[in-house]
């Protein structure tokens, strides 16, 4: 046992050598206290010239258990990122032993981004604007006292065109561009900024509608080849409805999740997971109008197969209605404490009544949204939606509402 620690110590004391040669082994991304990003070689030249290249597989895999079981939280995770990039043997075993965030609450890899969050805890982010440079920034809060500390995760940029808006959405803080490797879905709104589609770059397992050119057709996994564009999936629709007292009322907002079913809130309910990370580029995206014809409405987009999420059965989210305070004289939320100030774009999704077979609303926040400070938002979720998703979602949020206030 005491050589078996020892062989422990070795280890960690080796990675932690290897991060402290300038690579940043946290999502394998550029991190903000680490600006500088070197090629991962050096850490696989290094590996291969110590005494574990080859070490033995039941032993490998005790130590890498070891490790995950050492490191619950970010920035130490970084050593369980590192332990993934040294060779392809590791990786294998680091990700069988990694659990998705569903089961582990935690976002260890970039795949995280894309998959379920955890059941009956909200994982805590925040959200960053620059107003300068139109661009948004998606943090891991490590401490949910401060704000200005957290480990980056996605960013967003608006680009405003003569008929709608796009918000690119990128894993590289560095390069938001149209053709960046790291590009990974990006959310598109209507003129008016009342109806929105978020689209991703591959299929979940349950499928999800695949646009191309000025037609709409269903697709899954088996229909479409592996050299399928990538980028041309519509998984979620997003509508702001007119709200009568205007901007003096809450915002009334619905998102339909096309690719999850409303069968995964019930008991032994499933949602689809993404188990690889595809990067793809923004001309994959058709140009798409939200009213070339009745055929291709928001309203009449219909979701996937008979094996996949039937409209009837998709998952949809509705805003929490608010109740008005006669002391305060303003509508009121319950944040438990991670929204301080009042703003239009604070808000709660909850399960719709309409995708519940029991026809009553859940009282639990899948996501809540809201201000901190001047250009600082609380970004919360949970199971069924992913990081990814739920920051689209809150991007919708900053869009001017021309018809609805």
């Amino acid at each position: 046992m005491s050589s078996l620690k020892g062989i422990f110590q070795d280890m960690r004391d080796e990675l932690g050598n290897i991060s402290r040669k300038g690579f940043d082994l946290s999502f394998g991304l550029r991190s903000r206290s680490h600006r500088v990003v070197q090629d991962s070689s050096v850490v696989v030249d290094a590996m291969r010239q110590s005494c574990w290249a080859n070490m033995p597989t039941e032993l490998l895999r005790d130590v890498l258990m070891r490790i995950e079981d050492s490191e619950d939280d970010w920035p130490p995770r970084k050593t369980v990122v590192a332990c993934a990039g040294v060779c392809r043997s590791w990786r294998v075993i680091m990700k069988e032993i990694v659990k998705a965030p569903e089961i582990s609450g935690q976002l260890s890899f970039p795949v995280s981004l894309k998959q379920p969050g955890p059941r009956g805890s909200l994982i805590q982010c925040y959200i960053k604007r620059n107003r300068s440079n139109q661009t948004f920034y998606l943090y891991l809060s490590l401490n949910s006292a401060l704000y200005d500390d957290g480990k980056f995760l996605l960013i967003a940029r608006k680009l405003r065109r003569p008929t709608c808006t796009d918000y690119i959405i990128s894993l590289n803080s560095d390069d938001v561009s149209r053709g960046s490797c790291k590009f990974i879905g990006k959310l598109r709104s209507n003129f008016l900024g009342t109806k929105f589609i978020i689209y991703d770059t591959q299929l979940t397992s349950a499928g999800a509608r695949l646009i191309k050119s000025q037609s709409t057709r269903v697709a899954t996994h088996k229909q479409v080849s592996s050299a399928a564009p990538a980028g041309t999936y519509a998984v979620a629709h997003l509508t702001y409805e007119l709200n009568a007292l205007g901007s003096r009322g809450p915002r009334r907002m619905k998102c339909a999740m096309d690719s999850i079913p409303a069968s995964c809130l019930e008991p032994g309910g499933v949602a689809p997971m993404q188990t690889e990370l595809l990067s793809g580029t923004l001309e994959s995206f058709p140009s798409f109008s939200f009213f070339r014809s009745r055929s291709t409405r928001m309203e009449n987009f219909k979701p996937g197969t008979s094996s996949s999420v039937l409209r009837d059965e998709r998952l949809v989210l509705k805003n929490k209605d608010p109740r008005w305070h006669e002391q305060l004289q303003c509508w009121c939320l319950n944040f438990n404490g991670r929204v301080t100030l009042p703003s239009v774009k604070n808000f709660q999704l909850v399960a719709s009544p309409e995708s519940r077979a029991t026809g009553s609303e859940n009282e639990n926040a899948i996501l809540q949204f809201g201000k901190v400070g001047k250009d600082v938002f609380t970004m919360d979720y949970q199971y069924p939606i992913s990081a990814f998703q739920a920051f689209a979602i809150c991007l919708s949020s900053f869009d001017t509402k021309i018809a609805c206030e």
